[in-house]
């Protein structure tokens, strides 16, 4: 049962790129364990509030808290500390570092936060075989299909073990089956961890893998959902 108190919230955000405005005071919440799926159109602002959420930009009004605190408070170091330990984030494209080869790409995150090469590389191992590509673990990213190296991209999100997996428009780039592969891969995974994952997708299809799905309409959140 999710606690009354949400893990990660963001209250009234606004942000403009130049003049476009991409939020118009959008609120959302997500609890610990959820999945959520922002869905909308192209250009409703839906990557602007991961990327909001994610600490990744800033707003230019409104609130993001985490835990109780206030996002848009932290410097910029305690912020990429945040992304790189409490938070993974998984892009359409996965950007994995094309000049390693999947199990380096999985590491480099425990590397980055102090850990030692042979351990972080076992353990990410451990969760390249969680998400069924333990095979392909001395491949570069040119080397394997869309779908293992997306795969290798989750591995590389969860393998810090974040309480938020930001996943926009994980399934963008991939067939039917892959997406249906990533997705499954995914949620059971998160599910298993206890992981909350914030979707954004404008595919019907992905979003049915969430607990609850909120809709931004030209910035803000549908009305039906701001009471939910």
């Amino acid at each position: 049962m999710n606690s009354p108190v949400p893990l990660l919230a963001a209250r009234a955000l606004t942000k403009a790129h130049g003049r476009t405005e991409a939020l118009r005071g959008a609120s959302v919440t997500l609890h610990a364990g959820e999945i959520l799926a922002v869905t909308g159109a192209s250009g409703s602002g839906k990557s602007t509030l991961l990327h909001c959420l994610a600490g990744i930009v800033r707003p230019d009004a409104g609130s993001v808290v985490y835990a109780g605190r206030r996002l848009e408070e932290l410097p910029e170091k305690r912020l990429s500390e945040l992304r790189r330990t409490a938070f993974g984030v998984v892009f359409q494209f996965g950007q994995l570092v094309p000049e390693l080869t999947a199990l380096d790409n999985v590491a480099l995150p425990l590397m980055l936060g102090g850990a030692g090469r042979a351990g972080a590389r076992e353990r990410a191992g451990e969760w390249l075989e969680r998400f069924g590509v333990r095979g392909q673990a001395e491949l570069r990213p040119g080397e394997m299909s869309g779908g293992q190296a997306q795969r290798a991209a989750l591995a590389r999100a969860l393998v810090t073990g974040p309480e938020v997996v930001f996943a926009d428009e994980p399934t963008g780039a991939l067939d039917s089956l892959a997406g249906e592969q990533v997705m499954a891969a995914l949620t059971h995974t998160a599910r298993e961890a206890g992981t909350a994952v914030l979707l954004v997708t404008h595919d019907a299809r992905v979003a049915a893998y969430a607990d609850r799905e909120v809709e931004l309409r030209d910035g803000a959140v549908a009305p039906q959902e701001v009471a939910a």
